[in-house]
Protein backbone atom coordinates (compact mmCIF):
# COMPACT_ATOMS: atom_id res chain seq x y z
CA UNK A 1 0.00 0.00 0.00
CA UNK A 2 1.26 3.63 -0.15
CA UNK A 3 -1.45 5.66 1.59
CA UNK A 4 1.07 6.53 4.61
CA UNK A 5 4.63 6.12 5.54
CA UNK A 6 5.20 5.06 8.68
CA UNK A 7 8.35 3.55 11.18
CA UNK A 8 7.80 2.46 14.35
CA UNK A 9 5.29 1.76 17.10
CA UNK A 10 1.57 2.37 16.50
CA UNK A 11 -0.85 3.03 19.39
CA UNK A 12 -4.14 1.02 19.43
CA UNK A 13 -6.27 3.33 21.73
CA UNK A 14 -7.17 3.66 24.64
CA UNK A 15 -3.58 4.12 25.40
CA UNK A 16 -4.17 0.14 25.31
CA UNK A 17 -1.03 -1.70 23.76
CA UNK A 18 1.65 -1.24 21.46
CA UNK A 19 2.08 -3.50 18.77
CA UNK A 20 5.70 -4.06 17.42
CA UNK A 21 6.56 -3.29 14.26
CA UNK A 22 6.76 -7.49 13.57
CA UNK A 23 3.37 -7.26 14.67
CA UNK A 24 2.32 -4.69 12.51
CA UNK A 25 -1.20 -6.35 10.85
CA UNK A 26 -2.66 -5.45 7.69
CA UNK A 27 -6.62 -4.23 8.49
CA UNK A 28 -8.05 -7.55 7.32
CA UNK A 29 -6.08 -9.83 10.19
CA UNK A 30 -7.68 -7.73 13.07
CA UNK A 31 -10.94 -8.43 15.39
CA UNK A 32 -12.66 -5.67 16.88
CA UNK A 33 -15.75 -5.69 18.53
CA UNK A 34 -18.10 -2.30 18.07
CA UNK A 35 -21.52 -1.01 18.72
CA UNK A 36 -25.06 -1.06 16.51
CA UNK A 37 -27.17 1.88 16.56
CA UNK A 38 -24.34 3.71 17.61
CA UNK A 39 -25.97 7.04 18.36
CA UNK A 40 -29.41 5.83 19.90
CA UNK A 41 -30.47 7.28 23.06
CA UNK A 42 -33.00 6.01 25.03
CA UNK A 43 -37.11 6.41 24.19
CA UNK A 44 -38.94 8.46 26.95
CA UNK A 45 -40.14 5.95 29.43
CA UNK A 46 -43.90 7.27 29.46
CA UNK A 47 -43.88 6.81 25.30
CA UNK A 48 -41.97 3.33 25.94
CA UNK A 49 -44.91 1.86 27.76
CA UNK A 50 -47.52 2.88 25.58
CA UNK A 51 -45.47 1.25 22.79
CA UNK A 52 -45.03 -1.71 25.27
CA UNK A 53 -48.47 -1.94 25.72
CA UNK A 54 -49.72 -1.88 22.20
CA UNK A 55 -47.17 -4.84 21.46
CA UNK A 56 -44.50 -5.80 23.98
CA UNK A 57 -42.28 -8.11 21.74
CA UNK A 58 -41.40 -5.34 19.30
CA UNK A 59 -41.19 -2.24 22.22
CA UNK A 60 -38.44 -4.53 24.07
CA UNK A 61 -36.51 -4.84 20.92
CA UNK A 62 -35.67 -1.04 21.02
CA UNK A 63 -35.30 -1.26 25.07
CA UNK A 64 -31.49 0.11 25.16
CA UNK A 65 -29.53 2.91 24.26
CA UNK A 66 -25.54 4.05 24.11
CA UNK A 67 -23.24 6.48 25.29
CA UNK A 68 -22.08 9.01 23.14
CA UNK A 69 -19.94 8.23 20.56
CA UNK A 70 -16.96 9.36 21.03
CA UNK A 71 -16.80 8.01 24.18
CA UNK A 72 -17.50 4.36 22.75
CA UNK A 73 -13.93 5.14 20.74
CA UNK A 74 -12.15 6.22 24.10
CA UNK A 75 -13.37 2.64 25.70
CA UNK A 76 -11.61 1.11 22.61
CA UNK A 77 -14.58 -0.10 20.33
CA UNK A 78 -13.69 0.22 16.59
CA UNK A 79 -16.90 -0.23 15.09
CA UNK A 80 -20.11 2.32 14.96
CA UNK A 81 -23.61 2.43 13.40
CA UNK A 82 -24.95 5.08 11.80
CA UNK A 83 -28.63 5.14 10.79
CA UNK A 84 -29.43 7.92 8.05
CA UNK A 85 -32.24 9.80 6.49
CA UNK A 86 -32.43 11.71 3.72
CA UNK A 87 -34.15 14.95 4.23
CA UNK A 88 -33.53 17.69 1.70
CA UNK A 89 -35.66 20.57 2.59
CA UNK A 90 -35.32 19.98 6.57
CA UNK A 91 -37.85 19.48 8.80
CA UNK A 92 -39.16 16.68 7.83
CA UNK A 93 -38.12 14.49 11.31
CA UNK A 94 -38.62 17.83 13.68
CA UNK A 95 -41.82 17.40 15.54
CA UNK A 96 -42.11 13.61 15.79
CA UNK A 97 -45.76 11.66 16.67
CA UNK A 98 -44.49 10.46 19.54
CA UNK A 99 -44.95 13.73 21.51
CA UNK A 100 -48.60 13.93 19.99
CA UNK A 101 -49.24 10.32 21.43
CA UNK A 102 -48.01 11.10 24.70
CA UNK A 103 -47.76 14.77 25.80
CA UNK A 104 -45.09 16.41 28.55
CA UNK A 105 -41.97 14.28 26.82
CA UNK A 106 -38.79 16.36 27.14
CA UNK A 107 -37.67 18.10 23.95
CA UNK A 108 -35.04 16.22 21.96
CA UNK A 109 -33.84 19.40 19.70
CA UNK A 110 -33.50 22.33 21.69
CA UNK A 111 -30.88 23.54 19.09
CA UNK A 112 -33.59 23.05 16.37
CA UNK A 113 -31.08 21.15 14.25
CA UNK A 114 -33.70 18.67 12.78
CA UNK A 115 -35.29 22.18 11.21
CA UNK A 116 -32.34 22.44 9.03
CA UNK A 117 -31.54 20.78 5.43
CA UNK A 118 -29.55 17.94 5.83
CA UNK A 119 -29.23 13.92 6.56
CA UNK A 120 -30.76 12.96 9.76
CA UNK A 121 -29.52 10.23 12.45
CA UNK A 122 -32.34 8.38 13.90
CA UNK A 123 -33.85 5.13 13.97
CA UNK A 124 -37.13 4.91 13.53
CA UNK A 125 -39.20 7.90 12.52
CA UNK A 126 -41.56 9.36 15.36
CA UNK A 127 -41.30 6.41 17.85
CA UNK A 128 -37.45 5.72 18.29
CA UNK A 129 -35.58 9.58 17.36
CA UNK A 130 -33.73 10.71 20.29
CA UNK A 131 -30.00 10.20 19.03
CA UNK A 132 -26.44 11.65 20.59
CA UNK A 133 -25.78 13.16 16.90
CA UNK A 134 -28.91 14.36 15.33
CA UNK A 135 -27.56 15.04 11.97
CA UNK A 136 -25.21 13.60 10.17
CA UNK A 137 -22.81 16.52 9.93
CA UNK A 138 -22.88 16.89 13.96
CA UNK A 139 -22.40 12.40 14.03
CA UNK A 140 -18.77 13.36 11.99
CA UNK A 141 -17.84 16.23 13.32
CA UNK A 142 -17.70 14.52 17.08
CA UNK A 143 -15.52 11.54 15.11
CA UNK A 144 -12.99 14.21 13.91
CA UNK A 145 -13.25 15.87 17.30
CA UNK A 146 -11.83 12.68 18.91
CA UNK A 147 -9.76 11.56 15.88
CA UNK A 148 -8.01 14.30 15.93
CA UNK A 149 -7.22 14.52 19.72
CA UNK A 150 -6.25 11.18 19.30
CA UNK A 151 -4.27 10.87 15.91
CA UNK A 152 -2.67 7.35 16.41
CA UNK A 153 -5.49 5.52 17.23
CA UNK A 154 -6.12 2.54 15.30
CA UNK A 155 -8.87 2.65 11.96
CA UNK A 156 -12.57 2.70 12.93
CA UNK A 157 -15.35 0.93 10.86
CA UNK A 158 -18.22 2.90 10.30
CA UNK A 159 -21.36 1.15 9.28
CA UNK A 160 -23.84 3.34 7.58
CA UNK A 161 -27.10 2.39 6.73
CA UNK A 162 -29.19 4.58 4.79
CA UNK A 163 -33.37 4.15 5.26
CA UNK A 164 -35.88 5.20 2.51
CA UNK A 165 -38.29 2.38 3.28
CA UNK A 166 -41.92 3.48 3.40
CA UNK A 167 -43.94 3.10 6.57
CA UNK A 168 -47.09 1.73 6.26
CA UNK A 169 -48.72 2.86 9.16
CA UNK A 170 -51.18 5.85 9.03
CA UNK A 171 -49.44 8.83 10.64
CA UNK A 172 -45.98 8.44 10.41
CA UNK A 173 -43.16 10.48 8.40
CA UNK A 174 -42.65 9.06 4.98
CA UNK A 175 -38.81 8.94 4.27
CA UNK A 176 -37.31 10.30 1.15
CA UNK A 177 -36.04 8.04 -1.27
CA UNK A 178 -31.88 7.94 -1.78
CA UNK A 179 -31.25 8.74 -5.38
CA UNK A 180 -27.79 8.93 -7.21
CA UNK A 181 -27.82 12.83 -6.92
CA UNK A 182 -29.05 11.47 -2.87
CA UNK A 183 -25.61 9.46 -2.62
CA UNK A 184 -23.67 12.10 -4.19
CA UNK A 185 -24.16 14.69 -0.98
CA UNK A 186 -23.81 11.71 1.05
CA UNK A 187 -20.38 10.88 -0.04
CA UNK A 188 -19.81 14.95 -0.22
CA UNK A 189 -20.94 15.66 3.36
CA UNK A 190 -18.68 12.45 4.44
CA UNK A 191 -15.53 14.15 3.04
CA UNK A 192 -16.55 17.74 4.47
CA UNK A 193 -17.45 17.11 7.78
CA UNK A 194 -14.94 14.18 8.56
CA UNK A 195 -12.04 15.69 6.76
CA UNK A 196 -10.18 13.62 3.46
CA UNK A 197 -7.27 12.70 5.16
CA UNK A 198 -9.51 10.29 8.17
CA UNK A 199 -10.80 8.61 4.98
CA UNK A 200 -9.60 5.37 3.75
CA UNK A 201 -11.98 4.77 0.59
CA UNK A 202 -12.04 2.26 -2.03
CA UNK A 203 -9.92 4.04 -4.07
CA UNK A 204 -6.83 3.93 -1.80
CA UNK A 205 -7.31 -0.09 -1.79
CA UNK A 206 -8.16 -0.59 -5.53
CA UNK A 207 -5.32 1.31 -6.51
CA UNK A 208 -3.83 0.12 -10.33
CA UNK A 209 -5.50 -3.32 -10.00
CA UNK A 210 -8.54 -3.66 -12.29
CA UNK A 211 -11.02 -4.10 -9.74
CA UNK A 212 -12.07 -3.49 -5.98
CA UNK A 213 -12.65 -7.03 -5.45
CA UNK A 214 -9.00 -7.73 -7.31
CA UNK A 215 -7.27 -5.84 -4.76
CA UNK A 216 -8.78 -7.62 -2.11
CA UNK A 217 -8.40 -10.75 -3.14
CA UNK A 218 -4.29 -9.69 -3.66
CA UNK A 219 -4.31 -8.46 0.39
CA UNK A 220 -3.83 -5.10 -0.40
CA UNK A 221 -5.30 -3.75 2.78
CA UNK A 222 -3.06 -1.11 4.39
CA UNK A 223 -1.30 -2.02 7.83
CA UNK A 224 -2.06 -0.91 10.89
CA UNK A 225 0.43 1.92 10.85
CA UNK A 226 -0.41 3.12 7.57
CA UNK A 227 -4.26 3.56 8.40
CA UNK A 228 -4.10 5.02 12.25
CA UNK A 229 -6.48 7.79 12.12
CA UNK A 230 -8.65 6.64 9.30
CA UNK A 231 -12.49 6.12 9.25
CA UNK A 232 -13.90 3.02 6.55
CA UNK A 233 -17.50 3.34 5.83
CA UNK A 234 -19.11 0.21 4.93
CA UNK A 235 -23.06 1.17 2.73
CA UNK A 236 -25.18 -0.86 4.71
CA UNK A 237 -27.88 -1.49 1.91
CA UNK A 238 -29.07 -4.14 -0.91
CA UNK A 239 -30.83 -4.39 -4.23
CA UNK A 240 -32.31 -1.00 -5.79
CA UNK A 241 -30.20 1.12 -3.09
CA UNK A 242 -26.72 -0.58 -3.89
CA UNK A 243 -27.38 -0.47 -7.74
CA UNK A 244 -27.90 2.71 -7.05
CA UNK A 245 -24.59 3.91 -5.22
CA UNK A 246 -22.12 1.87 -7.77
CA UNK A 247 -24.05 3.07 -11.18
CA UNK A 248 -21.44 5.06 -13.12
CA UNK A 249 -18.61 4.19 -10.19
CA UNK A 250 -17.61 0.54 -11.44
CA UNK A 251 -15.54 -0.67 -8.53
CA UNK A 252 -16.46 2.06 -6.46
CA UNK A 253 -14.10 4.46 -8.59
CA UNK A 254 -14.89 7.80 -6.37
CA UNK A 255 -16.99 6.49 -4.07
CA UNK A 256 -16.58 7.30 -0.09
CA UNK A 257 -17.87 4.41 1.59
CA UNK A 258 -17.09 0.92 0.50
CA UNK A 259 -20.40 -1.32 -0.56
CA UNK A 260 -22.46 -4.71 0.80
CA UNK A 261 -21.71 -6.07 -2.51
CA UNK A 262 -21.27 -9.88 -3.07
CA UNK A 263 -18.24 -11.99 -3.44
CA UNK A 264 -17.68 -12.18 -7.30
CA UNK A 265 -18.34 -8.98 -7.80
CA UNK A 266 -15.94 -6.17 -8.86
CA UNK A 267 -17.29 -3.71 -5.81
CA UNK A 268 -17.22 -7.02 -3.06
CA UNK A 269 -14.36 -5.74 -0.23
CA UNK A 270 -16.43 -5.38 2.72
CA UNK A 271 -19.82 -7.10 3.36
CA UNK A 272 -22.33 -7.34 6.31
CA UNK A 273 -23.16 -11.58 7.15
CA UNK A 274 -25.33 -10.74 10.61
CA UNK A 275 -25.75 -14.03 11.69
CA UNK A 276 -22.56 -15.49 13.16
CA UNK A 277 -23.64 -19.03 12.80
CA UNK A 278 -22.97 -18.27 8.77
CA UNK A 279 -20.68 -21.08 7.11
CA UNK A 280 -19.34 -18.61 4.47
CA UNK A 281 -17.84 -16.23 6.80
CA UNK A 282 -14.22 -18.31 7.19
CA UNK A 283 -13.73 -18.84 3.98
CA UNK A 284 -14.55 -14.99 3.04
CA UNK A 285 -12.14 -14.55 5.58
CA UNK A 286 -9.22 -16.38 4.07
CA UNK A 287 -9.86 -15.00 0.87
CA UNK A 288 -9.38 -11.37 2.13
CA UNK A 289 -12.78 -9.36 2.59
CA UNK A 290 -13.30 -7.82 5.64
CA UNK A 291 -16.69 -9.12 7.72
CA UNK A 292 -18.96 -7.70 9.93
CA UNK A 293 -21.37 -9.78 11.91
CA UNK A 294 -23.34 -9.09 15.26
CA UNK A 295 -22.94 -10.73 18.68
CA UNK A 296 -26.55 -10.01 19.24
CA UNK A 297 -29.95 -8.16 18.39
CA UNK A 298 -33.35 -6.79 19.97
CA UNK A 299 -32.17 -7.49 23.00
CA UNK A 300 -32.86 -10.90 23.14
CA UNK A 301 -29.27 -12.49 23.65
CA UNK A 302 -29.20 -9.75 26.58
CA UNK A 303 -32.37 -10.70 28.57
CA UNK A 304 -31.42 -14.45 28.48
CA UNK A 305 -27.58 -13.95 29.30
CA UNK A 306 -26.89 -15.99 26.12
CA UNK A 307 -23.59 -15.72 24.64
CA UNK A 308 -23.32 -18.36 21.78
CA UNK A 309 -23.68 -15.82 19.11
CA UNK A 310 -20.89 -14.01 20.38
CA UNK A 311 -18.86 -16.77 20.63
CA UNK A 312 -20.19 -17.97 17.02
CA UNK A 313 -18.77 -14.54 15.82
CA UNK A 314 -15.34 -14.96 17.36
CA UNK A 315 -15.42 -18.35 16.38
CA UNK A 316 -16.25 -17.37 12.52
CA UNK A 317 -12.95 -14.93 12.25
CA UNK A 318 -14.94 -12.27 10.95
CA UNK A 319 -13.15 -9.03 11.75
CA UNK A 320 -15.84 -6.81 12.76
CA UNK A 321 -18.27 -7.78 15.81
CA UNK A 322 -21.04 -5.44 16.90
CA UNK A 323 -23.21 -5.70 19.93
CA UNK A 324 -25.57 -3.26 22.23
CA UNK A 325 -23.95 -4.37 25.13
CA UNK A 326 -20.04 -3.50 25.72
CA UNK A 327 -21.81 -2.33 28.32
CA UNK A 328 -24.87 -3.91 31.16
CA UNK A 329 -28.15 -3.01 30.41
CA UNK A 330 -29.08 -0.29 32.78
CA UNK A 331 -32.68 -0.92 31.19
CA UNK A 332 -33.50 -4.63 32.81
CA UNK A 333 -31.44 -6.90 34.88
CA UNK A 334 -28.65 -8.76 32.96
CA UNK A 335 -24.77 -9.89 33.47
CA UNK A 336 -24.88 -10.27 29.66
CA UNK A 337 -21.60 -7.98 28.50
CA UNK A 338 -19.62 -8.14 25.86
CA UNK A 339 -15.93 -7.96 25.21
CA UNK A 340 -12.77 -9.61 24.04
CA UNK A 341 -11.52 -12.70 27.18
CA UNK A 342 -8.81 -9.67 28.16
CA UNK A 343 -11.67 -6.75 28.45
CA UNK A 344 -10.61 -5.52 25.82
CA UNK A 345 -11.97 -4.96 21.90
CA UNK A 346 -9.43 -5.23 19.69
CA UNK A 347 -6.93 -7.92 18.93
CA UNK A 348 -5.46 -9.98 15.96
CA UNK A 349 -7.56 -11.90 13.93
CA UNK A 350 -7.13 -15.87 15.14
CA UNK A 351 -7.57 -17.45 12.18
CA UNK A 352 -4.26 -15.46 10.82
CA UNK A 353 -2.36 -16.90 13.95
CA UNK A 354 -3.03 -20.72 13.46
Amino acid sequence: MRLITCVGLLLVLPAIALIAKKEDLPINQIQVIGSHNSYKQAINPALFNVLKAQDTVAANSLDYDHIPMPEQLEMGLRNLEIDVYADAKGGKYAHPAGFERVKGQPAFDKDGEMEKPGFKVLHVPDLDFRSSALTLAIALQQLRKWSEANPEHSPVFITLEVKDDSIKRKGFTQPEMFTGKTFDELDSVIMANLGKGHVLNPDLIRENYKSLEAAVLAKNWPKMSEAKGKFLFILDAKGRKLSTYIKDHPSLKGRTMFANAEAGTPEAALMIRNNPFDEQIPNLVRKGYIIRTRADADTKQARTNDRRDFEAACNSDAQIITTDYYKKSTHFPSEYVISFADGKYFRANPLFKR
